[in-house]
């Protein structure tokens, strides 16, 4: 049987090829795979779902990510999708993988995290699940949206003419990581060494504690606004 690396394919490529033979049965699956989240009508009233999984030594480095960041961030970039589509987050399931060198306090920690998420964009925790692992710390998070359906916008929506828009700047997180490794470079080869970020808060928050654009689509609703395509670029601008 031929084989095909997987890194051949893009992460976005993968996703086409698997799901490619998975046809839309139910007549209520309004948009499937392909946007930053999921439609499912429920007569009039739209569910949006999306789901993120971030794995530790892919996603994240606990050398330099606190647990307490990192719960609130696996929740924010999953919320990040739902407004994308112009919608609002209403609940968000939780699944986490670990291994046992994770104490009950560091998990507390995580969850403290998870919980400032759900405290500042007013989402309910309503379920997940917990396995072991065999080795790290693995997080999935899914998030479940709400929107009219004729206020729904899709990444795909865009026609000529249209004027381009990105809500806020590019490259801070980018930037707040290459920080982060630089330190964690330094403080392998000199462990006494403390890091030296001064004056580096703002990139660094941006890695460490990333916000939705909640504002943005309160912001189109006052106004009566509605763009013709949204996307969310947590991913990168090339995504």
């Amino acid at each position: 049987m031929e084989r095909t690396d997987v890194n051949t394919l893009g992460e976005f490529g993968l996703i086409e090829h698997l799901t490619r033979d998975f046809p839309l049965r139910q007549p209520s699956t309004i948009k499937g795979v392909g946007d930053d989240a999921a439609v499912i009508d429920n007569g009039g009233l739209c569910t949006v779902v999306s789901t993120d999984m971030l794995v530790e030594g892919i996603h994240f480095d606990l050398a330099y990510v606190p647990l307490k960041h990192l719960g609130y961030k696996s929740v924010v970039v999953n919320l990040s999708d739902i407004y994308a589509m112009n919608a609002f987050p209403r609940q968000i399931t939780v699944s986490i993988a670990i291994s046992n060198r994770f104490s009950v306090e560091a998990l507390d920690e995580l969850y403290a995290g998870i919980r400032a998420a759900c405290d500042t964009y007013g989402v309910d925790l309503v379920g997940g699940d917990t396995s072991s692992s065999p080795k790290g710390l693995t997080i999935s998070v899914t998030a479940i949206g709400q929107c009219e359906k004729e206020k729904l916008v899709y990444r795909s929506g865009a026609k000529a003419g249209d004027l381009i828009c990105i809500t806020g700047d590019l490259g801070g997180a980018y930037l707040g990581l290459q920080l982060l490794e630089r330190e964690k470079r330094i403080w392998q080869e000199n462990p006494g060494v403390q890091p030296d970020l001064e004056g580096q808060k703002y990139a660094i928050g941006r890695q460490l504690k990333p916000e939705a654009r909640k504002d943005m689509i309160e912001t189109f609703r006052q106004n009566g606004l509605k763009p013709t395509a949204m996307i969310d670029v947590s991913d990168g601008l090339a995504s």
